[in-house]
């Protein structure tokens, strides 16, 4: 099922944009006590999912097992200002391998061979898989105002 789309950009446009973006995943979800959690983290975008990971014993997997509602946005922090929102559902399922963690850190950071790189697929056993099946999508475009 195809997400709800809202904004100047179609779903192709929508999908190269986010296929391509080396910025972070700001991901919100609903902290126990109520309130809106917003982690940053990265991610892969294929296939219409969101790919991200998180070490098992993180307060971000704890809380998407409470409640897999979560909502998103991918843009730069400088202007002009274009980007994707939206809102999705959450599931998790272990890194098996490692095999994401090794995608995000080529995609990120260019390899393996750096000290975080190293420290972080140390511990890939306990990494978790969060996949994000968008419900809505929301563009925004402003570089034309702005540029």
């Amino acid at each position: 099922m195809e997400p709800e789309l809202a904004g100047p950009w179609n779903l192709a446009e929508i999908e190269r944009y986010l296929g391509g973006s080396t910025f972070p995943l700001r991901l919100s979800c609903v902290g126990e006590d109520g309130f809106p959690r917003v982690v940053s983290v990265w991610f892969s975008y294929t296939g219409g999912v969101f790919h991200c990971v998180s070490h098992q014993s993180s307060q971000l997997v704890s809380l998407l097992q409470r409640d897999d509602r979560v909502g998103f946005e991918v843009g730069p922090n400088e202007p002009p200002y274009c980007g994707v929102r939206g809102q999705g559902r959450v599931r998790l399922a272990p890194d098996t391998g490692g095999t994401t963690l090794t995608r995000l850190l080529q995609h990120y950071l260019g390899g393996t061979d750096s000290d975080l790189a190293q420290w972080l697929l140390s511990r890939a056993d306990g990494e978790m898989l969060i996949t994000i099946t968008p419900t809505r999508l929301f563009s925004w475009d402003y570089r034309s105002r702005m540029g």
